[in-house]
């Protein structure tokens, strides 16, 4: 069994390692794109989709029985357009846990740290009409921090200027809408300590992987 797990760049890479440990039977086959193309946070959906269709069609030359979409700006913006392209082949996607996040507040505020492409996307805009009713979502600018991860430039000091404000704001849940931020989830938590909690899907992306590939219990 191989199942692909594609990312803009280093950031998914924690997903694949997830993925090899809840199935390691599995061949995780890892692929990013190039660094030209990086970061996706300034690129457009259509730029994007430029440069993602070759990566996912050589997946499906792989024989890949599945891909894992660890990309939050692909997913909200292309997923969509992806399934109808590889129709015989699961994709299994990954956007922010607005839903999950919405439910366990208790201060009805949440913080959603994303990529600009995500936050503007027409899937990000629908989940949180679907499922933020009510809810007051804070979006702290978090554009540069994709570029700061994959360059080993990211510190501690840079984490808690985008983190206190929101916490100070009354969010309750933090929500990390993009693959690269699961590297500095540590420190986030750290950071928030018990004022809040930090969310990210890549448990709930496994059971979805396991579930499209009959392997759920």
């Amino acid at each position: 069994m191989k199942i692909g797990v594609f990312d803009s760049g280093i950031g998914g890479l924690s997903v694949a390692q997830a993925i090899e440990k809840a199935l390691p039977e599995a061949q995780v086959i890892f692929v990013h794109d190039t660094p030209d193309h990086f970061p996706y946070a300034t690129k457009s959906p259509e730029q994007i989709y430029g440069f993602v269709l070759p990566i996912f069609q050589d997946l499906i030359t792989q024989d890949c029985d599945a891909i894992v979409v660890a990309c939050n700006t692909v997913s909200t913006n292309l997923i969509k357009q992806l399934r109808e392209d590889f129709r015989n082949v699961p994709l299994v996607a990954m956007e922010p846990m607005v839903k999950p996040a919405a439910e366990q507040t208790k201060s009805g505020i949440i913080a959603i740290c994303a990529t600009p492409t995500t936050l503007s996307s027409h899937r990000y805009q629908w989940l949180k009409d679907t499922y933020a009713k009510g809810i007051t979502v804070l979006e702290p600018d978090c554009s540069d921090w994709s570029y700061l991860i994959e360059h080993n430039q990211m510190n501690d000091q840079k984490i808690r200027e985008r983190i206190e404000p929101v916490i100070a704001q009354g969010a309750d849940v933090i929500v990390l809408g993009c693959t690269h931020y699961h590297w500095i989830e540590d420190e986030i938590k750290g950071i928030a300590q018990s004022r809040a909690i930090v969310l990210q899907p890549e448990i709930p992306v496994i059971f979805q992987l396991k579930r499209v590939l009959n392997l759920a219990k």
